[in-house]
């Protein structure tokens, strides 16, 4: 088919980051944004690869069952919410078939026991924490927020994301008019020279503490008139600044100073309160995370006798939620900054079970566990999206503890982890994901992994990385081809 032919497509399924896929009469798939499971659709050709292309919508012939309006004017846009055209339970069985899907075709497992989603009431007004980058919009001159275009650097102007909670409208515009007012500048990427490249805004929904980050590229002006407006709203505690002036894509630079009221917020999940400082890594969505934590706990089974080992612990929500249950928890993270809030959130909990240190999980860990002789009876696993690194794979199974407890926000990247962890050693016996990005194409997986009494007994499945490498190829080419 050459680029730009259009031709009708019946979509039957959707691809790893959202697209909807379809075949046409000869057996040729198409990836389609923007589209549904059961839609008949016309659609023109973008590009052709050797087993697959990527078309673009062009009209919905047919609407699928599952199809709904997107209540965002800009979903299509923006393209953060890529399901928000699928009704909720459509979007919740996509994910359970996601999480599914990856483990048997890259991890190899054939009978998995995925128990179905854990969704939301409500699947809206759920993020804690959104990051807007700043900018002037070149035609009318004002200064605007917005988030990029899936793939782009083109700002889409949004002042009220509906994952997002409703005070950031209210604080982006007195934000905005506080810039024009003062003369303050956005960032321009294309010089390199401006003040304010984003603006983070984050609410601790147990609390109702909102704080404030600006991630600037030089000093701001106009100090003084922002505190002004930001006393005006009592749930505001804290203004920062983070200094950022590198060329690069990176949001946060190395150095976080206080510019007003406290540096960081409260929150709590369950009984716990944590301190929160503008760079620390806190789950998005306080409903589901409360969802998630007891979902960890109780795949941890803790009697108050075991030693717990959470690596990438972050600020230690994990760590203390379990502490209370354990003799012992030691958490291992490599931002600084985290590692500090862990270890004042101990405290502020009056946790004394409870231990943190700085450093790369692969290297701190074997070495504790050599020096210390320590014993690990549970190991965490929380890391960020690319997954663990083989090394401490390898000083995990090396170490043998009864379970580990592997909560993932990416199905592929836990697919591939488990595959090490299960050669051998280990089984998977619960996996429960966990919905905490309604909307998107993500989804949250805690995983409970046995050890095998007898490693002997246990046949390990043929594995392989060819259709993990297919995904990470596909998911290139589409990024490619958004950028050209």
């Amino acid at each position: 088919m050459n680029k730009n032919e259009r031709f009708e497509l019946r979509i039957t399924d959707l691809g790893n980051t959202g697209e909807g896929i379809g075949k046409t009469a000869d057996g040729f798939t198409f990836f389609v944004k923007d589209t549904v499971p059961g839609d008949l659709v016309e659609a023109s050709v973008m590009k052709c690869k050797k087993n697959y292309g990527y078309a673009k919508l062009q009209k919905i012939l047919e609407p699928s069952p599952h199809r709904v309006d997107a209540p965002c004017e800009n979903a299509k846009a923006c393209g953060g919410c890529i399901l928000q055209a699928m009704d909720y339970e459509e979007q919740l069985r996509y994910k359970e078939d996601k999480v599914r899907s990856c483990l048997e075709r890259i991890g190899g497992f054939s009978d998995i026991p995925v128990e179905p989603v854990h969704g939301m009431k409500i699947p809206f007004r759920y993020r804690n924490k959104s990051v807007f980058p700043v900018r002037r919009n070149k035609k009318t001159g004002q200064v605007e927020v917005g988030f990029y275009a899936a793939g782009t650097h083109d700002l889409i102007p949004v002042m009220d994301c509906l994952v997002g909670i409703v005070a950031n409208r209210i604080v982006l515009k007195e934000l905005l008019e506080w810039m024009e007012k003062e003369g303050t500048t956005p960032y321009d990427e294309e010089t390199g020279t401006g003040c304010i490249r984003h603006i983070m805004i984050r609410k601790g929904f147990a609390t109702g503490e909102v704080h404030i980050c600006f991630i600037v590229n030089e000093p701001i002006t106009g100090g003084e008139a922002l505190i002004e407006r930001v006393e005006r709203y009592p749930q505001v505690v804290g203004v920062s600044i983070n200094v950022n002036r590198e060329n690069t894509n990176a949001i946060f630079g190395d150095k976080t100073i206080p510019f007003w009221g406290r540096a960081y917020l409260t929150d709590h999940i369950g009984d716990v309160t944590f301190r929160i400082s503008p760079e620390s890594f806190y789950q998005v969505n306080p409903v589901q995370t409360k969802v998630l934590y007891k979902t960890a706990r109780k795949f941890a089974a803790l009697t108050g006798t075991e030693t717990v080992w959470d690596l990438y612990c972050g600020i230690g929500t994990i760590s203390l939620f379990l502490a209370k249950n354990a003799a012992k928890v030691y958490g291992i993270e490599i931002v600084p900054g985290a590692v500090e809030d862990a270890k004042k959130n101990a405290e502020l909990n009056e946790i004394r079970n409870a231990e943190f240190y700085c450093g790369k999980a692969e290297e701190l860990f074997p070495e504790m566990m050599s020096e210390r002789q320590e014993r690990a009876d549970v190991v965490v696993l929380d890391p960020p999206r690319k997954g663990c690194e083989t090394e401490l794979l390898e000083a995990i199974l090396s170490v043998a503890p009864s379970r580990i407890v592997y909560v993932s926000c990416d199905p592929a990247t836990l697919a591939r982890d488990l595959k090490i962890l299960c050669a051998e050693s280990y089984r998977p016996e619960k996996v429960q994901p966990v919905d905490m990005f309604p909307q998107t194409g993500h989804v949250e997986t805690c995983c409970l992994l046995e050890r095998l009494r007898n490693a002997k007994d246990y046949i390990p499945l043929k594995l392989d990385m060819e259709d993990y490498n297919k995904i990470k190829d596909a998911e290139e080419d589409k990024k490619n081809d958004r950028n050209n």
